[in-house]
């Protein structure tokens, strides 16, 4: 008899519809979803891929307030959408808001197992308030496992006392063949895709959001630092947009020589094309749970450069393998990594390949595997 799997996740995102898609397809799984909200308008301008959902789902109703860096999510009809769903295990994604509480105590009193999909790492920014620990410390002590992207998440999780035989594995993927067919296309009419995009002929790439947090200021500051006649041939492009931009434009306007340009907010069809015409990916950042622009540019065959406290750094990242990491805010051994992939294309295309060979492991069937499992031993253990 199919397991009745009920997932619990914030918003319907791009990078997640692949993976439920796959999950749906499975014979041994009758998948349903609730997302909280539909989107978030005031933190990411993602289309929605409505047509792409290939799986049974739900939006529950929704009040959203975003007070400084607190984002308050209140949802009406938990309860009654679960009582619907009837779900033999729950599978929920965070602990945040109030709608995860309630699906909590509906697992409880149902006498059903209930697994936390936890992609916290240590190097988190969030402040560790003793009444939000408190919180989450009971929270977590609830939870009959807990789903992970990969090391750093459960290193995090071992941290905090997690069982190890409670902690389940399901990679972090995108939709790879996406990526790696788009970049083809766009390297098959390269001159043209430059034209249109205004991108220079050679280039270092950013991908995300424009905030202090990603490490932009250092990764501007980086390529300033670089030889006059190495800025005069690769340029720096930032893709997406956030509250740094205006600064960062003033401050790129000071490099000269230098090709920096902003090609603001891009939605997923387009990505592609950048990544396909960059000579790497850099993600600089100061904390991020995982870091999924990285696995897009490696499904389009790019080497990336990659701070340690990304979440995915300790799995999708090997040194003078894929790419390179370096720390959090060191501007010196980014600009050092950026100097020496720069100067080396035979180098690149090996990196570039290799990333391509890591990334085919994290896929979305391969996150399917790791769910299956997960709902197989807590099978076993409940009770």
């Amino acid at each position: 008899m199919k397991q009745r799997l009920v997932i619990i996740t914030e918003i319907i995102s791009p990078y997640r519809i692949p993976l439920f898609n796959a999950l749906a397809q499975r014979g041994d799984l009758d998948v349903h979803v609730l997302f909280l909200a539909e989107t978030d308008p005031g933190l990411r301008e993602w289309r929605v891929y409505k047509d792409e959902i290939r799986f049974s789902h739900e939006v529950l109703p929704s009040w959203r307030k975003r007070v400084g860096s607190h984002n308050f999510l209140i949802n009406a009809g938990m309860a009654r959408a679960l009582d619907r769903a009837r779900p033999d295990v729950i599978l929920c994604g965070g602990y945040n808001y109030l709608a995860s509480w309630l699906s909590l105590f509906w697992a409880l009193r149902q006498k059903i197992p209930f697994v936390l999909w936890s992609e916290s790492v240590a190097q988190d920014l969030r402040p560790g308030l003793a009444l939000f620990e408190l919180l989450k410390s009971e929270f977590l002590r609830q939870c009959n496992g807990f789903v992970v992207p990969g090391r750093s998440a459960h290193e995090y999780l071992q941290s905090l006392r997690i069982k190890e035989e409670n902690i389940f594995t399901a990679v972090n993927a995108v939709d790879n063949e996406l990526f790696r067919q788009g970049s083809e296309r766009a390297r098959s009419t390269a001159d043209g895709s430059r034209r249109e995009l205004k991108l220079p002929q050679r280039y270092f790439l950013f991908v995300g959001r424009l905030v202090r947090e990603k490490g932009v200021f250092e990764l501007l500051s980086a390529y300033a630092g670089l030889e006059e006649s190495l800025r005069e041939e690769v340029g720096l492009v930032f893709v997406g947009d956030g509250d740094c931009r205006q600064k960062l434009e003033q401050l790129a306007r000071e490099i000269v020589p230098g090709k920096v340009s902003f090609a603001g907010f891009v939605q997923r069809d387009q990505l592609p094309t950048y990544y396909a015409l960059a000579e790497m990916l850099i993600l600089p950042t100061y904390t991020d749970t995982w870091g999924l622009v990285v696995n897009e540019a490696m499904a389009c065959g790019l080497p990336v450069i990659v701070s340690q406290a990304a979440g995915c750094a300790a799995d999708l990242v090997t040194d003078d393998w894929n790419g390179r990491t370096v720390a959090a805010r060191d501007e010196s051994a980014l600009r050092t990594a950026m100097r020496s992939l720069a100067a080396d294309s035979a180098l690149r295309a090996e990196l570039g390949l290799n990333s391509r060979r890591r990334i085919a492991e994290y896929s979305a069937q391969n996150w399917c595997e790791g769910i299956a499992r997960m709902i197989s031993a807590v099978g076993r253990n409940f009770g």
